[in-house]
């Protein structure tokens, strides 16, 4: 059975991001911004596994664009944890990167699922 790169990548992700949040509440003592990293950072694996189940193809493009807009919205907190010094350039590379890395591959599960849809 070939891997799910998706879910493979938006789980890691997740670990990731539940890891910083107690990296933030106990070492940091902050407790907002990563409650909201938290909430978008793991929505990324859930959504995806959602979509695992769509009705349609078109059930499962919109699916996918909500997973999109979350791993978005997750850039956005790390950039804010980063700018407020909460993360140090070095801490908010890597897991930054991999959010960019699922992304790209949203937008082209997202086109190929759109491209499928003309064709049919």
């Amino acid at each position: 059975m070939n891997e799910n790169v998706i879910r493979t990548k938006s789980c890691k992700l997740a670990i990731r991001i539940v890891k910083l949040y107690q990296y933030l509440g106990n070492d940091k003592r902050e407790f907002v911004i990563s409650k909201q990293v938290l909430r978008s950072g793991t929505s990324v694996g859930a959504l995806v596994r959602e979509a695992e189940h769509a009705e349609s193809k078109v059930d499962f493009k919109h699916k996918m664009a909500i997973v999109q807009k979350e791993a978005n919205e997750t850039l956005y907190w790390l950039e804010l944890l980063k700018e407020t010094d909460y993360l140090t350039k070095e801490q908010f590379q890597t897991i930054y990167d991999d959010t960019v890395e699922i992304i790209k591959l949203l937008t082209s599960i997202i086109k190929t699922t759109k491209q499928n849809l003309k064709i049919n």
